[in-house]
């Protein structure tokens, strides 16, 4: 789901404060994060409300060691019965992990931290996204690449996703589409202090074609990717399981299957100089958070 409500309003702007912060600072380390090759090993939808549909999250994540802004990002995924002139609208949220901007009091507690819904919370997504960035709102522009005309995953989820103790379904199955990759450029960077988060891309189709965002390597991430610890696993959900989530490996697809999903990140590290004044925006950031709540 998008930032609630409460929160939307002050993470864009002291976001926009923190990317102004940085902005003056010629001196810069570039920064870059991948998760490596596209593999066929699986196909998960991912799609804003549209339409009568429902809202589907799929998300993978990444560490930051450093305080960094995000300028761009890629990702890879199927577009099964459309092409990229179907493209409407792609939308990218940032969750922390999980205990972070979530009700752990709805949860069993340690050390599974399950509902009534899912086997366990544990490094998982949050509930709420901390921040996000959206094509209708011209928070970002976009464009797509054609990497493979007919490209088959071996297995899909999309209507797969169902709560505890059916979890399990096993996938949905091959599914076949346009091999594509899409190229994110924000207008406002996302500016995120160290730690670890998930990446979530969402792609909404004008006609009745799904999106399917594909896998990537893992146990380790491949050349020319980024190997990280700990590397979780991907996790899934839609509207109607939210605020919690699947596991589209553990549960899902079932043991001893995970996966990573193909996605990469590009921008800045500020240096030593710059950052003071990072510190002093980013503290304010998570005071604006404190007061807000």
């Amino acid at each position: 789901m998008r930032i609630v409500t409460f929160a939307k309003a002050f993470v864009s702007i002291s976001t926009a404060i923190v990317a102004l912060a940085i902005t003056p600072f010629a001196s810069a380390a570039p920064f870059s994060f991948s998760t490596g090759p596209v593999t066929d090993s699986i196909g998960v939808a991912s799609r804003p409300a549209s339409g009568g549909s429902l809202e589907i999250e799929a998300a993978d994540d990444f560490v930051l060691t450093d305080p960094t802004r995000i300028d761009s990002a890629t990702f890879t995924g199927l577009l099964s019965g459309a092409d990229a002139a179907d493209v409407n609208r792609v939308l990218i949220e940032i969750y922390r992990v999980f205990p972070l901007d979530s009700d752990v009091g709805r949860t069993s507690g340690s050390p599974t931290f399950s509902t009534s819904q899912v086997p366990t919370r544990v490094n998982s997504p949050s509930d709420v996204a901390l921040d996000s960035r959206d094509s209708a709102a011209a928070e970002l522009t976009f464009s797509s690449v054609l990497l493979n005309a007919s490209f088959t995953a071996l297995n899909s989820v999309l209507n797969g996703i169902v709560p505890s103790p059916n979890q399990h379904t096993g996938g949905e199955g091959a599914v076949t589409g346009v091999e594509t990759q899409f190229n994110v450029s924000f207008s406002t960077p996302v500016v995120l202090p160290a730690g670890h988060y998930f990446f979530v891309p969402q792609v909404e189709l004008t006609g009745p074609g799904q999106f399917y965002w594909l896998s990537a390597t893992r146990n380790p991430i491949q050349p020319p990717g980024t190997p990280f610890a700990p590397d979780l696993q991907s996790w899934i959900r839609n509207e109607n399981l939210a605020p919690d989530w699947l596991r589209i490996g553990t549960d899902i697809v079932g043991a001893p299957a995970s996966f990573n999903q193909a996605f990469s990140l590009s921008g800045t590290v500020p240096e030593p100089g710059s950052l003071m004044l990072l510190g002093i925006a980013l503290a304010s950031l998570a005071g604006a958070r404190r007061r807000a709540r």
